[in-house]
């Protein structure tokens, strides 16, 4: 039961502090798709999608009309199509691509994750032409968002593959360099990747999971960053208990429609991600999170020790709301979409070597990272093979979703729109790692690994 004043208290936070449901997404198997004619194939995917993701869009408006809850994406997650499509007789998994598209326009989604493949250990037939087909499928796609996962604590990190994604993040970017390299930002390269997240672009419904299962993205800086400005002189374990308890408040509004979703759909509750995930409107950011705990701009010496204060708070109020929290669940730090990172960004505060240092600790790494556009491939490979280091060794999920705008400078500022917001070209460190890169075999796996 609530009472009134928490009533009135989800209301404020709804109306004047950006508290919403970033996404309703229903994860689909299309393991039962596959088959060796590659047009039977794609329309078996086609179908599938059609006709369990009908009703989807409708469901999360009439929930956001009756709750009074913003939903802000509607969006699907599938198999990874290089293990759909492997046993096809096709080549060219771009027109695997163009399917996902036509359905997810079908069925009204914002967006559908899963062009994907899992090449942490060595590549398959299917893995590498699902990689091969990467920019093609991104430039050529609208709604198309596509992940390869490179990298284990169990199995080291893939640098053969690691070499390969600096050439795609190139290609793709200069297949939509009139974009300013948007199909960079549908692409993101994985450590430890799960398989139950709701997110963009890394979502895609793994092989563990059900048949079918809605999973629930929330989110809430701007809640959280309220929460915070009102410890002022409070020590921190104050601060602490403030996002804990704030925490627990928006996972269970998430619970809540993640459970009316499932009903309704009469598909299985997977999970709910608690990340707070920023946008570029004002009062919705981490950085902003940060600043109220008393530092002078995101960036600054003590943001990494603020940053995993925040970030363990906030998974730790999240459990005690839901016993079904999975995904990601912490802080993003995405420079484009975030107004504050943004901001730190433009006045220099923040870099990307500080980026990597606050990575450590909070839930994914180099998110919406734009640099200048002359970026080399082998360069970008080394920004990759570094984050993925971080998630293997500790244990924990990191990505990288880099974007080189072509003819861009550091400082340009590049406009991506909606929800993708608006990057400053960053920096880059200009010193070779391409003896380094070129490299060829796995980093071994840590000892940490050994825990059998």
């Amino acid at each position: 039961m609530f009472n009134r004043d928490e009533i009135l208290e989800t209301i404020g936070m709804i109306e004047q502090e950006n508290l919403d449901i970033r996404t309703i997404t229903m994860g689909i198997s299309l393991r039962d798709c596959a088959a060796e004619n590659s047009a039977v194939s794609r329309q078996r995917i086609y179908d599938k999608i059609a006709r369990y993701a009908a009703k989807l869009v409708q469901t999360g408006e009439d929930i956001e009309r009756e709750f009074g809850i913003p939903i802000i994406n509607k969006r699907i997650s599938v198999t990874p199509i290089s293990l759909v499509a492997e046993s096809s007789d096709e080549t060219d998994y771009a027109r695997f691509a163009e399917t996902l598209d036509r359905a997810a326009k079908a069925v009204g989604v914002n967006f559908i994750g899963g062009f994907s493949a899992l090449v942490h250990k060595g590549y398959t037939k299917g893995d590498r032409l699902l990689v091969q087909a990467l920019p093609e499928a991104l430039a050529g796609t609208e709604r198309v968002c596509a992940s390869v996962n490179v990298a284990t604590t169990k199995a080291g990190i893939n640098m053969d593959a690691v070499r390969d994604m600096g050439l795609i993040v190139k290609e793709a970017a200069r297949l939509t360099a009139e974009q300013g390299a948007l199909a960079c930002a549908k692409f993101v390269v994985f450590a430890n990747v799960p398989e139950d997240n709701p997110f963009m672009a890394g979502a895609f419904h793994g092989v563990g999971e059900p048949e079918c299962a809605i999973n629930v993205g929330v989110s809430g800086p701007g809640v959280v960053a309220n929460a915070v400005k009102r410890t002022k002189g409070g020590d921190f374990e104050a601060v602490s208990e403030a996002i804990k308890k704030t925490a627990f408040k928006i996972t269970r509004m998430g619970q809540l429609v993640a459970q009316q979703a499932s009903q309704r759909l009469h598909v299985p509750f997977g999970i709910v991600d608690l990340s707070l995930a920023p946008t570029s409107a004002v009062g919705d950011s981490v950085a902003h999170i940060l600043e109220a705990m008393g530092l002078e701009k995101c960036g600054a010496p003590g943001t990494t020790a603020a940053l995993a204060l925040l970030n363990d708070a906030v998974k730790k109020g999240g459990v005690m709301a839901s016993s079904y929290v999975g995904g990601l669940s912490g802080a993003f730090i995405p420079v484009s979409e975030d107004a504050g990172m943004m901001e730190a960004a433009l006045c220099g505060a923040l870099s990307l070597e500080k980026l990597e240092a606050m990575t450590c600790v909070c839930s994914v790494g180099l998110d919406m990272i734009a640099v200048p556009g002359d970026t080399g491939a082998d360069t970008i490979s080394a920004i990759i093979a570094d984050e993925m280091a971080i998630g293997v060794v500790n244990q924990k999920t990191t990505a990288v979703r880099i974007i080189p705008v072509p003819g861009a400078v550091v400082g340009d500022v590049v406009e991506f729109g909606g929800l993708l917001g608006s990057a400053a070209v960053m920096k880059v460190n200009p010193f070779s790692p391409q003896t380094f890169i070129a490299r060829r075999g796995r980093i071994p796996a840590p000892l940490q690994s050994l825990k059998n």
